[in-house]
Order: C-alpha cells, then structure tokens, then sequence
C-alpha cells in the first residue's frame, strides 16, 4: 500500500484496515523509488488518485506478484500488528 501514515502500527491505519476486515498482518518497507521503477505507470495512475483526504492506497493486492517483482533483499525491516 500506499499511505500516508508516519507508521504501519499507526492507530489510524490500523482501524482502517480494521473496517476493512484486517485485523493482524505483517509487511516490509520497500523503497519509494524503487516502486516507482517497478511498477511505472500504474504506480503513476495510484498515486495521482490519491487525493489529500485520502491516506491509503493498494499499490498492488496480489501477493504472488509482488514476490516477483521484488527480490527478497529489496524487502526493508518486517513489521507485525496483531
């Protein structure tokens, strides 16, 4: 995702997440930059719809994707909320 949250374990991240039915997850930081390389024009497309009343945004759902458009090295630190 992208947010605009300081954290992952932000109290506001984690009751929206919660009333979108997420209650525990666990995630890494992946570099900006690199998301931008990665995904071109569709992190382009994400990105200008997110208005400045929003503050979250799926960059990409599919984790099997994900997993192949980024090598586990490029993962930063693990975080965990449950």
């Amino acid at each position: 995702i992208l947010t605009s949250y300081e954290s992952f374990t932000d109290p506001g991240l984690v009751e929206k997440l919660k009333a979108k039915g997420i209650k525990k997850y666990l995630g890494f930081e992946l570099p900006v930059e690199l998301c931008k390389e990665r995904y071109g024009q569709h992190f382009q497309v994400v990105l200008r719809d997110l208005r400045q009343s929003d503050d979250m945004r799926v960059l990409d759902f599919d984790g099997h994707h994900i997993f192949l458009t980024f090598s586990f090295s490029e993962f930063g630190q693990e975080f965990r909320y449950e």
